[in-house]
């Protein structure tokens, strides 16, 4: 009976020396990244992009959120195309920010390098407008950084944004929007 109780205090005794695997938080964090949207008409192609993208990305807890100002945007047909953008389409005043912030469904093993499909499911709040969306996205997992890509598509009434019939066949009612983004370890 002492040796098996001894015996067991012995192996307690070594487990406690042993490191205990945990889950390391490790937050991923992005201020420069990049979110370019298409719109495609019939009469008109309108493109422009926004190299002011943030991100976050909890490894601990699998979970992300992202944001854009709308009034970064630039590229467009013309300055005029911009201002309505801005003004009259987004009403970026009312609503300066899109955002989208969820959790990754898929367990993600950020330790491991290389590329992984995952599916991002969370609320894409756009013209002050929340959506539930599952979005595809790959995550490339470096060396100490992750790299983000994303293409989909928004449904422009899905968000109330409205647009006037006479110009209703030079913006599409579904863009295009592609995300891009390196996202680094960060101390928050």
């Amino acid at each position: 009976m002492f040796q098996t109780v001894s015996g067991l205090l012995l192996v307690l005794y070594f487990s406690f020396l042993t490191p205990i695997q945990t889950t390391q938080k490790i937050v991923y964090k992005t201020t420069s990244g990049k979110a370019k949207f298409i719109s495609e008409a019939p009469l008109e192609t309108i493109t422009a992009s926004s190299d002011e993208l943030k991100g976050l990305i909890d490894t601990s807890k699998n979970t992300f959120a992202f944001s854009v100002s709308i009034n970064s945007f630039k590229g467009f047909n013309s300055a005029l195309q911009q201002e309505h953008f801005y003004e009259n389409y987004m009403e970026s005043t009312e609503y300066p920010v899109a955002t989208f912030s969820g959790k990754i469904i898929e367990i993600v093993d950020f330790t491991k390098p290389g590329n992984i499909q995952v599916r991002a499911k969370g609320l894409l709040n756009i013209h002050g407008v929340k959506v539930e969306r599952i979005i595809k996205s790959t995550i490339t997992i470096g060396e100490k950084e992750l790299f983000i890509k994303s293409t989909f598509l928004v449904n422009l009434q899905d968000h109330n944004i409205k647009i006037p019939r006479v110009v209703y066949q030079k913006i599409a009612p579904d863009i295009s929007v592609d995300i891009n983004a390196t996202l680094v370890p960060s101390q928050i």
